[in-house]
């Protein structure tokens, strides 16, 4: 019956615009509607308008069709009180949002609702002009194209109307959220892609229903359901659920009909009667109960306990003294009541002579009595989802006009906005729309656009005075087997038992969920990883940008090493200026000044050099960290290999027929020979940034919640040639230097040289293993160091014994002393 009614909906939608088509394109030059409906509502404008669905009216009149004549629409009768403050709840939600300064700031919205009546034609009708309007001609550039009139809709009240609308707004993504529409089958997403809802779905309710029958060993009971999608989804929805769990069997399933079918009724109720099924479940609305309850009346069918779906379980029409010695005790499930701030004060505002002769028509004098129940806010359960409906839209809207251009979820990173919105945009805020009630209750909704599903169990008290009374005397569990888990924690079911129970584990590290999830949303709802630069917190709920790490100036190490970097420095400075202070001095003189001044400055570069390694590395401090530290050991070693030759020739020249050798090693010679072997060095280095340049690199290996910021050499050929290159020259002059530590007197620089060369070739074979094994920046810490140690190896080795000399034995200081004991000392004062 469904299936078929849907099926003629859209077959008729299809006509309608395709002859408006046909009538626009051939006759007219506009698009022009074909006929407007007469609806009862209400309507003001605003920047944002938002519709809504309320049964204002719960009779309707359908003329006869002859079609000798034009048509007359239905009209609606008997006024509904509860239906009247459903949309007063509507316009007191959006007046509040309107005075909030911190939701949709300079955002006015507006609202247009219309009267459902409680009939399907009438509340299709309302929302195709919501979605597209009913004025009378629509002409743009003939395009027939443009905004719809509201953006969304509140509403419908009930299954079948709101199954009926779903199916032809799902097709264009236009947001409906109802506020009362509880059938099981509205939660297929394929089918209804932009439905949603502030209360839960019937099954939800029937898992509540089947623990009540469990807690009181209730396994006998007969079921009672209304003719429509509501009643008969339930119904399915409860065998299946019963079949499951095979403790309760039903004694009867029975359809409660629409019209005035006495017969049928009377027949249903013959059949509770006959059965020994003492327990009766009804998913009904009240107007059917009504119905029923006339005939248990009539028959005085006593003594069976009533269970009431969420329909007509605060259905105050039927807690009369007449019917309570029959529905007295009845077990309820309603859906969760609510507070809403404000409202009662909102309502005294309301001056129902305003409604007269408007489109209410007669319902004054209904208006008029129904204060003393208008005025009752004790009880909001389907106010309160219309409140929450109404927040839903304002949040999701809010939430749209904070996305920052190109950042936003949209194609290219765009953002909607209010000019340009399109219905889908607005259907991906409200899927990710999550907001707190004043009452305290989170509002979201699933992957199937449920609400949370929260009831009250209710129970029905007729009091000795005659009074009646329905008390809230429990909760429902949310779920059958295992409560919800919290955020930061994933499902693992337990083997063996039902689906619904499971075990919350706490994500592992890098992973996060910041929603509750039960076994519903099993498949949807799991641990997320985090963004390559984050990290989950400590609860696993959300992420947090991950710790980074490199060798700071501020950290301890770096402090050491920048103090130890900058005292060489301070110490080569002042070692020069006592040799360029002493520099006509024999023994300045005695041992190569230029060479001892070249050597000095090279060493201040080695000292400085090492500041690179220390800060969060750069692509310009990657680049010129190592080009500077291997040309400044070049020069150092240079210098030094040089010294050694020198001394070498001059010791043989001292020998007979060995002057020619010094004619080799002139200060020309000398100079050109330390710039071949540095440029062979910056060749090297430039042909390492040329091919394969060193790069600033964020390294996750070693920490998987920290990032280590480090520079990769790029090219470790090019690396080992650079310390290969400096290893050679130093060996060499290790080598020339041990060859020639023995001659003449206990003092020559070949000793000197043979010691500092010793430093520095252990030093940096102790470098390579450490470096290789230290992982981060303690690479960085580690390289530092061994320039600093052979730095000061160096600057101690070779300079320590002559400022010895210069500043504490200057008696030793002379030519005298230096060429009666050295003779090589002797040829270098010479040559100078």
């Amino acid at each position: 019956m469904c299936s078929l009614l849907q099926t003629n909906l859209l077959l008729i939608i299809l006509l309608y615009f395709y002859f408006s088509y046909a009538v626009s394109s051939h006759v007219f030059p506009f698009c022009q509607l074909q006929g407007q409906f007469h609806l009862n509502g209400m309507h003001k404008s605003g920047d944002v308008v938002l519709g809504g669905l309320f049964p204002i009216h719960f009779f309707r009149s359908v003329p006869h069709l002859s079609f000798t004549s034009k048509p007359q629409q239905p009209t609606c009768h008997g006024f509904y009180e509860l239906g009247f403050r459903l949309a007063q709840t509507m316009l007191f939600a959006i007046d509040e949002i309107n005075r909030n300064s911190n939701l949709l700031p300079n955002v006015t919205l507006g609202y247009t609702f219309y009267d459902n009546c409680v009939e399907l034609g009438i509340a299709f009708r309302a929302a195709l002009s919501l979605v597209s309007g009913q004025e009378e001609k629509i002409i743009l550039d003939d395009t027939c194209v443009g905004n719809p009139p509201v953006i969304g809709i509140v509403g419908d009240s009930s299954s079948t109307p709101s199954i009926a609308i779903s199916s032809v707004l799902g097709f264009l993504y236009f947001s409906q959220v109802s506020y009362f529409a509880t059938c099981s089958c509205l939660s297929g997403r394929q089918k209804y892609p932009s439905f949603f809802r502030t209360i839960p779905s019937d099954a939800f309710q029937v898992h509540a229903m089947i623990n009540i029958l469990k807690h009181f060993g209730w396994t006998w009971a007969g079921l009672l359901v209304s003719d429509d999608d509501y009643g008969f989804h339930a119904a399915r929805a409860l065998q299946s659920e019963l079949s499951l769990s095979g403790e309760i069997c039903l004694a009867y399933i029975e359809v409660l009909p629409w019209d005035k079918d006495t017969d049928e009724v009377r027949r249903i109720v013959n059949v509770m009667k006959k059965s020994t099924a003492r327990v009766v479940i009804v998913f009904a609305h009240e107007s059917r109960m009504i119905k029923l309850m006339e005939e248990v009346l009539r028959q005085n069918v006593t003594g069976l306990q009533w269970m009431a779906s969420e329909a007509w379980t605060s259905a105050t029409v039927l807690q009369t003294p007449q019917l309570m010695p029959y529905l007295g005790g009845t077990l309820g499930i309603a859906i969760r009541r609510g507070e809403i701030p404000g409202f009662r004060e909102f309502l005294l505002q309301i001056r129902p002579d305003l409604y007269h002769n408007n489109s209410y028509g007669n319902s004054m004098n209904c208006i008029f009595s129904l204060y003393t129940e208008f005025l009752d806010i004790s009880n909001l359960r389907s106010e309160y989802n219309v409140y929450k409906a109404v927040y839903a839209f304002a949040h999701s809207l809010d939430d749209m006009l904070y996305c920052k251009p190109g950042k936003g979820p949209f194609s290219e990173h765009s953002c909607a906005t209010l000019q340009s919105l399109k219905p889908w945009q607005l259907v991906y805020y409200l899927e990710r729309m999550n907001f707190t009630t004043p009452f305290g209750d989170q509002v979201s909704f699933d992957e199937n656009g449920d609400a949370l599903p929260i009831y009250d169990v209710m129970n029905w008290l007729w009091l000795p005075d005659g009074s009646t009374k329905v008390q809230n005397v429990g909760e429902p569990p949310r779920s059958v087997c295992s409560e919800s888990c919290p955020p930061g924690t994933h499902m693992v079911r337990r083997k063996g038992e039902p689906e619904c129970c499971f075990d919350c584990i706490p994500c592992s590290e890098g992973t996060f969920t910041n929603k509750s999830s039960n076994y519903l949303s099993f498949n949807s709802l799991g641990c997320t990883s985090c963004p390559e630069d984050f990290w989950s917190n400590s609860q696993r709920d959300y992420c947090v940008p991950k710790k980074t790490e490199f060798l700071s100036y501020h950290d301890p190490l770096g402090i050491c090493l920048t103090a130890t970097s900058l005292l060489g420095t301070f110490i080569c400075a002042v070692v020069l200026g006592i040799f360029i202070y002493h520099r006509k001095t024999p023994i300045i003189r005695a041992n190569n000044s230029e060479l001892s001044f070249q050597l000095l400055l090279s060493l201040k570069l080695c000292f400085l050099c090492s500041l690179l390694f220390i800060g969060r590395p750069m692509m310009w401090t990657c680049q010129l960290r190592h080009a500077a530290f291997g040309i400044s050991f070049v020069l150092c070693v240079s210098c030094i290999l040089v010294k050694t030759m020198v001394v070498l020739a001059v010791f043989k020249a001292s020998k007979p027929g060995g002057g020619a050798s010094l004619k080799w090693f002139g200060p020309m010679q000398q100079r050109g020979t330390v710039l071949v072997f540095t440029s062979i060095q910056a060749a090297i280095c430039t042909t390492w940034l040329v091919s394969s340049s060193p790069t600033p690199h964020k390294n996750t290996q070693y920490h998987n919640n920290k990032i280590v910021y480090e520079c990769a050499v790029g090219s470790t050929v090019c690396f080992s040639v650079l310390l290969g290159y400096i290893g050679v020259l130093a060996f060499l002059s290790f080598l020339i230097a041990f060859l020639v530590r023995n001659l003449p007197d206990s003092f020559n620089e070949a000793k000197l040289i043979t010691f500092s060369m010793l430093i520095f070739c252990a030093v940096w074979v102790a470098f390579v293993p450490a470096y290789i094994s230290s992982p981060g920046n303690h690479a960085d810490a580690v390289e530092a160091f061994a320039i600093l140690a052979s730095s000061f190896g160096l600057l101690v080795a070779l300079f320590g014994p002559k400022c010895y000399i210069i500043l504490i034995r200057p008696e030793l200081n002379t030519r005298k002393a230096l060429m009666g004991r050295d003779i090589v000392w002797k040829k270098n004062y010479d040559s100078e």
